[in-house]
Parts: C-alpha cells; structure tokens; sequence
C-alpha cells in the first residue's frame, strides 16, 4: 500500500506544474515514507508515487514504473495478490518481483480489460503515449480498498489522488469526487473522464437478485483460508490485529494454523504476532489474549489513555477525512503507530465479515431473508465510505498496510450468493442441535472442527458484540465532555444555519463535523461523505423494519437493546430517552425534522449509508476499548 497522485492533460509551464505536483503528492507521504518520485514526459502529464515498500523493497520496485520502450508509465497502490501468477501465464517479461509491474504490462497486452485479471486491493493511473496524443486509464479495486478520489481542472487537466487533502487549496481544481469501487476510466486528452464498472457479479449489479445456492461449510472454511493465507504475501515483517472478537480471531487463527501453505512470505519470526490496544482492564484486552494464548502467538498488547484519545482526534479527522467512526478509528490509529514503531509494515485485519453475512445485531430484526439480502448488500458496496475507509487511512496515516481477507473477491462471490435463509437469526433454532442460528452461523460453523479446534469453543460461539458496547467509555464521555466544553450552546443553537445538511445533533459530532470542515471546506469535500441515518450500524433502508426506528433519533442506540436478542440485553439495556439525548448521528435537515421524516435522501450502489457504532453504557462491565476487527 502508498499513495499516488497524477495530474493529466495540465497546462502551463513544466518546472511550475512539477513543484506544485511535488508538494501536493507530500501531503500523502505518511501513506509511503520509504521513498518518493515524480515523472514527467516534459509536457503536461505527471505521475507521482509515495512508496511504503512492502513487495520488493529495494530500488528495483521503486514507481513510477515503464514498459520496455518508456511509451507507457504507471503508478500503483496496493497489492496485487495474483502477479506471480499472472506474469507466469501471460508471458509477461517482468524486470523486478514487484507486484505493482504487471499492471502496466498487462495494460500493453491487453488494454482496459486487463483490470478483471486483477485480485487485490489497488488504485492505478496509467499515462499511454504510444498514439499521437496520450490516453489515459485510472481504476480501483472490486470494493474500494485502495482509496481513491479523482478531480477537474479548469484547463480540462485530470487530477487523481490517494487521499482528497491532495485537491485542498488548489485553485486550478474546479470540482472532485469519490472514484467508485469496481470501476475505471479511460479517456484521451481533452475528455472528461466517464466511470466504466468492470466488478459486475450479479449479486452487485442485479438488484431484484435473491440468491438460491445452498451452503457448503467445507468450502466456505477452505476459500477463506486461502483468502488469508495469499493476504500473507510479504517481503518485509507482519502480524495480525487482533481483538478478541469472532472476526480478527479466526484470521490469526487460520494464519497460526496454516502459515506454512502460504507462498512468497517472509519467515521472519518463528511465531506469528498479534496486536491489541485498549484502555487498562478493558475486556477484549482479556479476550484477545486468551485467543493469543490458545494460539501460541507472540502477542503485543497496548495501552492508552482517555486523554491521550482525545489528544489524537484532530489528527485522526484529518486523516479519515470523514466525521464518522471517529470513535473506532482513534484507537486503530494509536495501534497502528505502536505496530509501525517495532518495524512492522503489515497486518491482517477483520472487516466485511459482519456486512457479507449480516452480522451486525439488528440483523434480527430482517422482515424476510430477501430483505435480509439486500440489506447485506448494500452494507458490502458501501463499505469503502465506512469500515474500509476507517482500517485503510487510520493505519496508513502511521505507514502501515492493512489487509482484508474476508473482502476477497472469491469470497464475496461465495458468501452473497448463499441463500439468505441459511444466514438469517433465529436463535430459537438450533440447526445443529447445540448452537443457536446467531449471527454469522454460517462462518461459525464452518470452523467448528473440535477435532482440531480454529478457536475456543466459547469465542468461536460467542455472540456478537456491537463495538460501542464495549468502546471504552472513559475516552469516549471524555471526548463528549469536551466538546460540550469547547462548543457553545449558542454556537449549536445555530447547527442548522452552519450546516443545514446532515446537521449535528450533538456537540460532539457539530466538533467533528467542524474539524472535517477546517480541514476539508466545500460542497464537494461533504459529498464524499456517506448519510449517516442509522439504528445499530444499519443502513437508512433498514429504518423502515420497525415503525419505532422511524419515529426517533437514531445512532446511539445499542444493538442488543433494538434486537432484544442478546443474552445480556436486559443487563445493558438503555432507554430511549437516555439515547434519544446521547444521539449522534442522526443527521436531520430542518426541513426533515419538520416533516418528521427520516427517509433516506442518497440512495445507490455506491452511497454508503451507515452511522457510527451504536453504543450502551454497560452496568458492572470494566470500561475499557475495543476495535472493530
């Protein structure tokens, strides 16, 4: 993973246009602090690339790269899971063991449908001069990964970036968007550039799609053991983070257990290491070192401080880029620094999961299994503005790489189009006699091997835990508490003429979405980012399971006590007055408030639609963090 930027087509002097791409490509140097380098063909194109080298760290890896005869450059951020493969079958004459090369070369045999051979994560910007006049080719990975944003110069120039903060203050720059997963650009000078899917399963592009096939637990335990075990291509030290929860602990288990079928992996420690952070006493704390201890990894475990969170939120906005997941992303930024600092460039991470598989609790509460399908779906196509957005840039704004197994492309293909009754809730039933049918049973029960245990059978059936019920809640009243103290009443008495869209509903998100503003002014910064209309982490569509989520403020609102199906529902229930008041994501235009009304206003394929994590405050339970793995 690094960071790119290019601007295309520019006009003006040669020598000007390269400082000025030099200093806006810095400002994403924490996603590359290994090298940096910038390549002109002495006209109006330029390429930039900021290095975290991962795959062929020496000079040899180094981007931009060239075909042959220098008539075609690009640059990459990412991993490209399959290059060896793809070099070997395609007779591709590679001069290094980067991942990154055949990209280009690909491009030169093939053109534009070279993308769909393509498994990864990636962003690219290919500049081809072989014809009179340049074309170009920008795309990104099958769910967005990569992050990537792309721009309009008045001149007709294309600006394309890792990260937005690249097309603040940039007066040439007219307008920008989110570069959508699954799909590329191809255009000549002069064009304006039109996005072109290339991911088009049909569980994607087919709305009115239910899917029918019945579940093979023996291959879906293979296929994402194979997802994990190619996530671990790697010439430099990695790990795993790890939180003690379903997800992150059958990731570290299948690479404890399988690490010696992974290929092109760098055997740099005897044991596998596994990372956790948290506030002092805090439960996954315990939780992800009992699965470390069941495990035999080397584990690191961290610690931090209410204050020390809260010190860290202006830099976490500005490197989100958002204002939503502020609170699960903080500590996932203080991890990353500590990992980064022991010489570690690479971690395996949980996310997608509880989307693929409707594992979140309000899951529950699904009208019908076809609704419960499409709610799925469109948790997974909006998670490049949610959880991938979150594991991406707060572990890049520190240098470090994360991956996502169960975000595979096989896997995807394999989960959403299993028949959604066999992933509904119902935990009345017991399909196999012993366990409730609990969220994610399918992935529950295709690691239930006793004779040769992934995990503990009490964390392998442990049920779901919504992140904010166990976030920690001394950094986060801590985060409250302050912006009570440095936003005033009569400031948030005028939230509606501030910001009469997705308007705050408390002072802690008016800060946040103040912050988001400082950092990113204008229309275009604020369209990037999703609607935050949620109960529980589901999407705006969801509000319309129950009357009663309709009808109120949602967002803080806990998972167990909208499902009612938690074991320990009764012990951190919360009223509705109390969440009501501590709402915070329930962005309500004045007119929609005065309408009553909370229908979602952005829908699509590519709109994500999620608040932040739902929260309850816990009686008896030891405060304390956890991230969402």
């Amino acid at each position: 993973m690094c960071g790119i930027f290019a601007l295309l087509n520019a006009s003006g002097d040669d020598a000007t246009l390269r400082r000025l791409v030099v200093e806006l490509a810095s400002r994403i140097r924490h996603r590359g602090p290994d090298w940096s380098s910038v390549w002109t063909d002495g006209s109006k194109n330029f390429l930039a690339h900021e290095r975290l080298a991962i795959m062929d760290p020496n000079e040899s890896g180094d981007q931009p790269m060239h075909n042959a005869d220098g008539t075609i450059s690009w640059v990459v951020n990412g991993e490209i899971y399959n290059f060896a493969q793809l070099r070997d079958e395609h007779g591709l004459d590679c001069k290094t063991t980067s991942d990154s090369e055949v990209v280009g070369l690909l491009y030169e045999k093939y053109g534009s449908s070279f993308v769909k051979l393509l498994d990864g994560m990636f962003v690219f910007t290919i500049v081809d001069s072989r014809g009179d006049e340049p074309v170009y080719m920008a795309g990104r990975d099958h769910m967005g990964i990569s992050p990537l944003y792309i721009g309009h110069g008045e001149d007709g120039s294309t600006w394309v970036a890792s990260e937005m903060k690249c097309f603040q203050h940039v007066t040439q720059i007219k307008s920008y968007e989110l570069f959508p997963p699954g799909h590329f650009c191809l255009w000549q000078a002069g064009e304006r550039p039109d996005f072109i899917r290339w991911y088009e399963p049909r569980w994607v592009t087919d709305e009115s799609y239910v899917p029918t096939a019945a579940v093979d637990l023996a291959q879906v335990r293979e296929t994402v053991i194979e997802a994990v075990l190619k996530r671990l291509m790697a010439d430099v030290p990695f790990g795993v983070l790890l939180s003690g929860g379903l997800d992150s602990s059958l990731v570290t288990a299948i690479a404890a257990k399988h690490r010696d079928r992974a290929t092109n992996s760098l055997d740099w420690s005897e044991k596998l290491h596994t990372f956790s952070i948290g506030i002092k006493g805090a439960p996954d704390l315990e939780n992800a070192k009992k699965v470390a201890d069941f495990l035999g990894t080397t584990h690191h475990e961290f610690h931090f401080t209410p204050e020390e969170a809260i010190d860290a939120v202006p830099k976490v906005v500005y490197h989100l880029e958002s204002w939503h997941q502020v609170r699960a992303a903080v500590p996932m930024f203080l991890l990353a620094r500590k990992i980064k600092a022991l010489g570690v460039k690479m971690v395996l991470s949980g996310e997608g999961a509880d989307e693929a598989l409707g594992g979140y609790l309000y899951f529950h509460e699904a009208p019908s299994a076809e609704e419960f399908h499409r709610e799925s779906v469109r948790k997974t196509t909006r998670l490049h503005q949610w959880d991938v957005l979150r594991a991406n840039k707060a572990t890049m704004a520190n240098g470090l790489e994360a991956r996502v197994p169960f975000l595979d492309k096989k896997v995807l293909d394999l989960l959403m189009n299993i028949d959604p009754e066999e992933k509904v809730c119902d935990m009345s039933l017991k399909p196999d006699g012993v366990h409730p049918k609990m969220e994610k049973y399918v992935l529950r029960k295709a690691f239930d091997t006793p004779e040769d245990p992934y995990l503990p059978e009490d964390v392998l059936w442990r049920q779901k835990e919504q992140f904010s019920d166990g976030v920690g809640y001394d950094w986060v009243d801590g985060l409250k508490n302050y912006a009570e103290a440095v936003i005033s009443d009569a400031e948030f008495e005028l939230r509606y003429e501030r910001f009469p869209e997705e308007t705050p509903q408390t002072k802690e998100y008016y800060f946040l979405r103040s912050m988001f503003e400082k950092h990113y002014p204008g229309e275009h910064a604020v369209a990037t980012i999703p609607d935050g209309r949620s109960v529980a982490c589901s999407t705006p569509e969801a509000l319309a399971w129950k009357p009663e989520w309709e009808n109120q403020l949602q967002g803080d609102i806990s998972g167990r006590a909208i499902s009612g199906v938690h074991e320990a529902a009764d012990e951190y229930y919360v009223s509705e007055s109390e969440a009501a008041a501590n709402s915070s994501t329930a962005f309500k235009s004045r007119k929609s408030v005065a309408a009553g009304s909370l229908r979602p206003r952005r829908a699509g394929p590519l709109r994500a639609t999620r608040g932040s994590r739902p929260q309850a405050r816990a009686r008896g339970v030891v405060r304390g963090a956890r991230i969402a793995f």
